[in-house]
């Protein structure tokens, strides 16, 4: 696999459109870190770190749905950087997604964090999607 962060997105946007309640993936630092993320600005109702049976660590993400309507919380996620084009953004050119409604996630030499957080702490970093 060239792009296991791709496919992480991906896993999540299928089960999204399919309504699965929970959603399975290999993990990794970044990974794990971009799921904190998503638990901390309520785009998923919980998450969980385990081992499977060949001792391979996976997450285990719980989605969020509005309780009337059925609505996921996530519409939209976007890989942005990828292996083949790497996209980088200073804090002066710093994305907002949705005029402030989304979120990017980025890369930055002080961690993963969202495109507030790196504002806030004055560094830029390689865009790694944007959710929404």
């Amino acid at each position: 696999m060239t792009d296991p962060i791709a496919d992480f997105l991906t896993r999540i946007r299928n089960a999204v459109k399919a309504n699965h309640k929970v959603v399975e993936a290999p993990s990794s630092k970044m990974k794990k870190e971009m799921t904190r993320i998503l638990h901390e600005q309520g785009y998923i109702l919980a998450y969980k770190f385990s081992t499977d049976e060949r001792g391979h660590e996976t997450i285990k993400i719980a989605l969020k749905y509005h309780p009337q309507t059925k609505q996921p919380a996530i519409k939209n996620l976007k890989r942005v950087s990828r292996p083949g084009l790497r996209r980088y953004a200073s804090v002066a050119d710093m994305p907002r997604v949705l005029n402030g409604l989304g979120i990017a996630i980025l890369s930055t030499s002080k961690g993963i964090m969202t495109d507030k957080a790196a504002r806030e702490q004055n560094v830029g970093g390689e865009v790694l999607c944007y959710i929404y």
